[in-house]
């Protein structure tokens, strides 16, 4: 069994390499804001929470975000394992964690703050059928249309300019010292997050002694 989390500041591609583990190694892909991003489309009670806090810029609760963890890991699923993007971002968070899970790599993916910038705002979603796009590298066919469902795409309420250096602000202070934590345990893989998907992907592959990324199936 692999227990894997992958961290990295918003916009470096945690959610992309993590689905590419999954692929071909059976893994169960956690994805916390995907998991907060459902309950904003479903229009729950935690969704209208959840809406309001990334409106403002602001991270969830370490209350709420345990949660959501503790139910979606309850579920018990990951018989071949896991990896878990978005949690921990936080000491708090990531005691939580290692009293619970023993963690066999930590995939931490780097990039600068300007290019973070650059991605994060060419970032757009489809409200209907969530599917994300960028309009860098993964621009829709015609053009503030979803290709899956037609329906007009829209920046994320948590993608404007103040709110991106919010989240910086917060990623250098709070999660950047979680690293530190794991290093100690020294289960910490730095790999760089520029080059194109596919190469980080063996990277990440390489360093952890996985087979090589066979590309889709």
């Amino acid at each position: 069994m692999r227990k894997y989390v992958i961290m990295g500041v918003q916009g470096s591609g945690k959610g992309t390499q993590a689905k590419m583990l999954r692929e071909d190694l059976d893994l169960v892909h956690i994805s916390v804001g995907d998991i907060f991003r459902w309950h904003v489309r479903q229009h729950t009670k935690m969704g209208a929470q959840v809406k309001r806090i990334m409106a403002a810029g602001e991270l969830v609760s370490d209350e709420l975000v345990e949660e959501v963890v503790r139910r979606r890991m309850e579920i018990h699923d990951w018989n071949y394992g896991f990896i878990i993007d978005g949690f921990p971002r936080n000491g708090r968070q990531a005691a939580f964690f290692m009293e619970s899970y023993d963690i066999d790599a930590v995939i931490h993916l780097e990039l600068p703050d300007d290019e973070v910038r650059r991605r994060v705002l060419s970032r757009r979603l489809c409200p209907s059928c969530g599917m994300d796009y960028n309009l860098i590298a993964d621009r829709p066919e015609q053009e503030g249309r979803c290709d899956i469902c037609g329906h007009e795409l829209i920046t994320r309420a948590d993608d404007t300019p103040e709110a991106l250096e919010s989240r910086l602000t917060d990623y250098h202070e709070k999660t950047r010292p979680v690293l530190e934590l794991f290093r100690r345990k020294e289960v910490v893989h730095d790999v760089d997050g520029r080059p194109p998907v596919e190469e980080i992907q063996q990277a990440i592959r390489k360093t952890l002694g996985l087979p090589a990324y066979r590309g889709q199936r």
